[in-house]
C-alpha cells in the first residue's frame, strides 16, 4: 500500500496507533524497570522523584500500567514489573541507550538525554535495529570521526 500521502499531525498518528501503551506510559514503564535493576522492588515516591513528577501523578500511571498487565503491586505500595512489563521495559530500555549512544557519537558528546527523551517513542523498532547496525559500522570506521 502507498501511503506517501496520508500526512496526519502528530495527534492524528497517535489516534491511529494499536499500541498498547502511549509515549508517557513507556516512560514510566522504562524508568521502573530502569529502577528495577537495582532494587528488587519500586516505590511510588521514588519512581515520582526520578521522573520529577507528583506521586499522585505517578500512582495514576502506575495503575493504568497495572490494568494493562504491565505491572503488580505487593505488600506496603512496592511494584514490580510483570513478565509482559519486563519484555516491554527491557526493549524501550534498550531503545533508550541505542538512541542514545548514536546521538553522543553523531554529535561528539556524552551526553543526549533530553533529544533522546524527545524522539525515542516516535521510531519503531525496524528503525532502532537499523540505528543499532548503523552504529555498529559507524564505530568501526575511523574515518567517519576525524
Amino acid at each position: 500500500m502507498d501511503n506517501r500521502n496520508d500526512f496526519y499531525t502528530q495527534k492524528g498518528y497517535e489516534l491511529h496507533s494499536t499500541d498498547d501503551l502511549t509515549a508517557s506510559m513507556e516512560d514510566y514503564l522504562e524508568m521502573i524497570c530502569r529502577m528495577l535493576k537495582l532494587n528488587d522492588v519500586v516505590r511510588i515516591q521514588s519512581l515520582s522523584e526520578n521522573l520529577h513528577v507528583k506521586p499522585s501523578s505517578a500512582s495514576k500511571m502506575v495503575t493504568a500500567l497495572k490494568d494493562r498487565g504491565y505491572i503488580s503491586f505487593q505488600k506496603y505500595g512496592y511494584l514490580t514489573a510483570t513478565e509482559k512489563g519486563l519484555d516491554a521495559g527491557n526493549y524501550l530500555l534498550y531503545r533508550h541507550d541505542v538512541l542514545h549512544e548514536f546521538l553522543c557519537l553523531l554529535n561528539h558528546s556524552d551526553n543526549e538525554l533530553e533529544q533522546v527523551e524527545k524522539i525515542e517513542h516516535y521510531i519503531d523498532r525496524r528503525t532502532v535495529h537499523n540505528l543499532q547496525m548503523l552504529l555498529g559500522e559507524l564505530k568501526s570506521s575511523t574515518s567517519f570521526f576525524q
